[in-house]
């Protein structure tokens, strides 16, 4: 008879203990808790923000198309990356290399 009393006190506890968990559930749920994000986070989030949106997309395809044009109708010295634009795709390449990391970084994603 105490093993009984002793197991159904121990399942009591059990259910008490999955109802209060189940409870702060569904507080965080209704009211999510306030992110601290350090000054470092935030501007990961916004460059990344930035970085993947439209705007940023037709500012850099505009920004590139003027900077070929340039250089192939410039003439003598003012020629500053003559075709094949060696230093337009130095600057592109580090450009995806450290949008990569910051869109990895952000805290939309898990991974840092």
């Amino acid at each position: 008879m105490s093993d009984e009393k002793e197991h159904l006190n121990k399942l009591h506890q059990i259910v008490k203990n999955s109802i209060e968990a189940e409870e702060l559930i569904i507080q965080n749920l209704l009211h999510p808790p306030i992110e601290t994000l350090s000054k470092g986070q935030q501007i990961s989030d916004t460059v990344a923000t930035f970085g993947g949106s439209w705007r940023f997309i037709i500012i850099f395809g505009i920004i590139l198309t003027l900077w070929i044009v340039f250089n192939i109708v410039a003439v003598g010295v003012f020629k500053f990356d003559p075709y094949p634009f060696i230093l337009m795709n130095l600057i592109l390449s580090t450009i995806a290399a450290l949008q990569a990391r910051l869109g990895v970084c952000t805290r939309k994603w898990i991974y840092c």
